[in-house]
């Protein structure tokens, strides 16, 4: 586009918005120019605000009418560069697009704009007694909106489902600026093609999410939390199983590190060890209940028949809300990684359950006869199938893309998914192959096609035409 251009459609974004909602150039935040993922940042040719579905929509069709991209930004917290600006884009933030439109404890809805953060959904849900069913460490960051996007899933996921299993309804702007209004709060809906699916994990690329209707959960009264140590991979499979078939849907987490991650886990936030010795594995288990009392004395009985099977050595079952946050706190390593690891190279796979150990021992013997002396740290939501793996990349000589592509090709190896819930974005971009056959590459590309025959949204992320 020429430069007269450029400043006519510059000059008619102003107009539209009004200067307080539209920076240019130079006046653009930094913050704006990239996400969490350490992509490097680019800076957008305007960054606008907008703090209603209508600003979105007359965006999108002045950007429509002059051929110019449009890179919808959340919370800014992904880690896969879904959210990095592209040269000559409009960077479209969705951060005062904040309302609380409505709680219904009645019916257990909320309907909010895309730019609520996840922990104001989280507390709306528990002032109206009830709970939201998605949670993640940046919850106080990102947004409902970005969630949505990248079909966002946590520690919740083994009870709740991802993101998706809570949207009743969307409301999207596609990118010549048409609305479709798909806010119905209905479970049961068969009038043709779910239409709110498509946007859910697109990460933008056809569309931009404005508001969003979703389930809230009873809250539980009672929960019991458990520390669980296990000599084996398959023996933590068993707990998970024996714990469901005692308790069903009320397993609320069942979280896996493997002995490398808790040793971290311990060193950097210096913890106090929480067993009197170390073993392969621990497990951190939630489990919902109507009382306390009764809901530990069943999750003990449940651990001590497993513990004589063989499948736990040992356990400790928290007595107090303090001593579960204290346990949990053993899990929340990742908050270092930044600062400990130089730089961290992280994973986020899923993979068939019962090939998680399997994969996660292939890894360990590849990196051991690749870079000897590696720190590699193993954990996740494994009751999902969700397992995370950090390398510190000093410890691999600075061969990031080597680590990377040795990782991923086992991921092939074992048909697994190389992005279980942080999305594709332009970091695993080159990987997507490994997860996905070009037939069903070329449906998505259809799709993207169908939708935005232009390519103005967020263009280049996920997949190129």
């Amino acid at each position: 586009m020429s430069l007269p251009s450029i400043d006519s459609f510059l000059s008619a974004l102003q107009q539209q918005l009004g200067d307080g909602a539209v920076q240019v150039g130079t006046a653009v935040e930094a913050r704006f120019h990239t996400d969490w993922s350490g992509q490097p940042p680019v800076a957008p040719l305007a960054l606008v605000r907008p703090r209603s579905t209508e600003d979105v929509a007359a965006v999108l069709r002045l950007c429509h009418a002059h051929r110019i991209a449009v890179v919808p930004q959340g919370g800014l917290t992904g880690l896969a560069g879904g959210a990095v600006p592209v040269q000559g884009c409009v960077a479209l933030s969705l951060e005062r697009m904040n309302a609380m439109e409505a709680v219904d404890a009645r019916t257990g809805l909320v309907t909010v704009q895309a730019g609520v953060t996840l922990q104001a959904v989280q507390e709306a849900a528990v002032a109206a007694g009830m709970v939201f069913g998605v949670d993640l460490g940046a919850r106080g960051s990102c947004q409902i909106g970005g969630n949505v996007s990248t079909n966002a899933g946590g520690n919740g996921v083994l009870q709740h489902g991802m993101m998706r299993e809570q949207v009743l309804g969307l409301e999207v702007v596609l990118a010549d600026g048409t609305v479709l209004p798909m806010l119905r709060p209905m479970l049961k809906n068969n009038t043709g093609y779910d239409l709110k699916q498509f946007f859910i994990g697109a990460e933008g690329t056809l569309g931009v999410i404005t508001r969003v209707l979703l389930r809230l959960r009873p809250m539980p009264q009672a929960k019991a939390t458990a520390l669980v140590a296990v000599p084996h991979f398959d023996a933590a499979l068993a707990v998970l199983q024996r714990m469901q078939g005692r308790f069903g849907n009320s397993v609320a987490a069942f979280e896996l590190m493997w002995d490398s991650f808790v040793q971290a886990s311990i060193q950097w936030q210096k913890l106090q060890a929480p067993l009197a010795e170390s073993h392969p594995l621990l497990a951190l288990i939630d489990v919902d209940g109507k009382d306390e009392a009764s809901l530990r004395d069943a999750v003990e009985e449940a651990l001590g028949e497993a513990m004589e099977a063989g499948e736990v050595a040992d356990a400790v079952i928290a007595q107090s809300h303090t001593q579960a946050r204290t346990l949990w706190k053993l899990r929340e390593a990742p908050a270092e990684l930044n600062t400990q690891m130089h730089p961290p190279i992280n994973f986020d796979v899923s993979l068939p359950q019962a090939d998680i150990g399997r994969f996660a021992q292939a890894i360990q013997a590849d990196f051991d006869a690749r870079w000897p002396g590696h720190h590699t740290l193993f954990f996740g939501h494994v009751g999902d199938g969700n397992l995370h793996v950090s390398t510190d990349g000093a410890t691999v000589h600075g061969e990031c893309d080597a680590v990377e592509a040795a990782l991923y090709a086992q991921v092939a190896r074992f048909h697994g998914s190389v992005s279980a819930e942080h999305g594709i974005g332009l970091h695993k971009k080159p990987f997507l192959h490994a997860s996905r056959t070009p037939e069903e590459l070329a449906a998505m590309r259809a799709i993207k096609a169908a939708l935005d025959p232009l390519n103005l949204m967020n263009p280049g992320k996920v997949f190129d035409l």
